[in-house]
């Protein structure tokens, strides 16, 4: 395993996934840079590279992310080196806007790929050959893989380690990290909460909250009204100004999203699941799968589902 980094990496992107490997034991590491000098990352902690660029083989590459990209997508010997280097290599992987650096080595011509939710769009624009997905934690698109920011370079690790020695041994170190074992790739970089504007009004907030406790409940606008006191139509003026969507967007996006977790973490019938999350139907549940996440449930459950979700 082979880690490149630069002036003002972001130093979780390097030693979140660096932990994974040596925490699974039969890997070796390394840490590569321009020089075998000191390096310093975004928050002055420094590392010493094991080597400088080298011309060996290297099985796995992984690029690291931080605000040096923005000046390591200049540096030709860099770009040159990443170049190079993966096309003599198993499989490439980024961290945060270490797809940058991927893209500028043109690396991600052609390929879905994500970064973090911040940086998709800037992605998206400098490289427009390169099929960005902003939702996902990471993405495979073999034999290039690329992760959302910071702490999905952790799930990024799991998931090469689940390939490669298999999802006992993912878990083993999962469990060692005390890390959410496994968010697969497909889970979105944060939640519906997170998504939405945050409220200037505590009772919007707090309105917030409830919803997410009672995804069973009747959440109709004219339900929700009555519980802050507002008119129908006055309530779903203020929800939108305050949350930036309508109110009954924003309940379709949280049961959607407890839905997910409930599919990817449990066996439970999908008619048992469309209850749960205040559904009501498994043809609801469909239709708003279809709708917000482009598949439907048994889809998503077939593709996301973790290897532990059936004990």
């Amino acid at each position: 395993m082979t880690f490149l980094v630069h002036p003002g990496f972001q130093s979780l992107d390097l030693t979140g996934p660096l932990e994974v490997f040596d925490l699974a034991g039969g890997y070796t590491t390394e840490v590569v840079a321009a020089e075998r000098t000191p390096v310093e990352s975004s928050s002055g902690l420094a590392v010493l590279p094991h080597r400088a660029f080298h011309d060996d083989p290297v099985d796995t590459l992984i690029v690291v992310g931080g605000p040096g990209t923005a000046e390591a997508i200049h540096d030709e010997r860099t770009i040159a080196w990443i170049s190079a280097t993966a096309r003599r290599a198993r499989r490439v992987g980024s961290v945060c806007s270490g797809a940058f650096l991927l893209a500028r080595a043109g690396l991600l011509d052609g390929r879905r790929a994500t970064t973090h939710w911040s940086a998709c769009r800037l992605l998206a624009e400098r490289f427009p050959s390169v099929e960005i997905d902003p939702d996902p934690i990471f993405v495979r698109d073999d034999p290039v893989w690329t992760s959302a920011g910071v702490t999905a370079g952790i799930d990024l690790a799991l998931a090469m380690v689940e390939d490669d020695c298999g999802a006992a041994a993912a878990r083993a170190v999962a469990r060692q990290l005390v890390v959410f074992v496994q968010r697969p790739g497909g889970q979105a970089q944060f939640s519906a909460q997170l998504a939405a504007q945050r409220p200037d009004r505590p009772g919007m907030r707090e309105l917030q909250r409830w919803i997410a406790d009672h995804l069973t409940a009747d959440l109709s606008v004219e339900a929700l009204a009555a519980r802050t006191g507002l008119s129908p139509r006055h309530f779903a003026r203020v929800f939108r100004d305050d949350v930036g969507v309508t109110p009954g967007s924003y309940v379709e996006s949280v049961r959607v999203e407890a839905a997910r977790r409930l599919l990817e973490t449990t066996a439970r019938p999908l008619d048992v699941i469309a209850r749960e999350c205040g559904f009501g139907t498994p043809e609801t549940m469909h239709r708003s799968f279809k709708r917000t996440v482009s598949v439907t449930p048994g889809d998503y459950r077939r593709r996301f589902r973790s290897s532990v979700a059936s004990r």
